[in-house]
């Protein structure tokens, strides 16, 4: 059987699946707004909805439990910061923040974290994001080898810089390059399996 594979922009305030029966959900956003998707289609992963970004999207379900259980297929967040962060903030980030998962205290996996010295270019957002008139803002880049619930928030949060906008720009060797918000890009079946 051949699978379809596709890479997509995930637009914020839009949720990381295709339907929903929870009529609680009725207002929300879905993925199969974005493109006609194959039947089957799953996200690999996923991004809560007030973060945006790279998702892959695949049929192949096998291929998608690889993807999320191997600490080989990273993933690099651009986090913009509530606060200039401190050199003492970014090793915190570095060698592991204790944060709550399922309500118990987590270790996070030690991982490459810096400080980027230019806005990182991405598309435009509906977020509304305070500007630097109401005190400072610094962005880093956190590379994951794991993926907890709002992992990247909750870490920058334990060191005193709340996240303000949350962007996923690289899956492995995939990254956002310059995709608009909301675009799909169909991926070839035997490169996919290649990263």
């Amino acid at each position: 059987m051949t699978h379809k594979h596709f890479l997509i922009y995930k637009p914020f305030k839009m949720v990381s699946q295709f339907i929903s029966n929870d009529r609680h959900q009725k207002n929300k956003r879905f993925l199969g707004e974005l493109f006609d998707f194959p039947e089957g289609c799953m996200a690999v992963g996923r991004l809560d909805e007030t973060s945006e970004g790279l998702l892959i999207i695949t049929t192949d379900g096998k291929l998608s439990h690889t993807i999320n259980n191997s600490a080989a297929f990273v993933k690099e967040y651009y986090v913009q910061l509530d606060g200039e962060i401190t050199a003492e903030a970014i090793e915190q980030l570095k060698n592991g923040v204790e944060i709550s998962v399922n309500g118990k205290q987590y270790l996070t996996n030690e991982c490459p974290v810096k400080k980027l010295s230019k806005t990182p270019l991405l598309p435009q957002t509906s977020q509304r994001i305070r500007d630097d008139r109401h005190g400072p803002t610094s962005w880093i880049s956190v590379i994951l080898n794991e993926g907890k619930f709002r992992q990247v928030r909750k870490m920058t949060s334990a060191v005193g810089f709340p996240t303000l906008r949350l962007a996923r720009a690289r899956i492995a060797n995939y990254s956002i390059g310059n995709m608009k918000c909301g675009a799909v890009l169909e991926l070839d079946d035997d490169k996919l399996r290649a990263i």
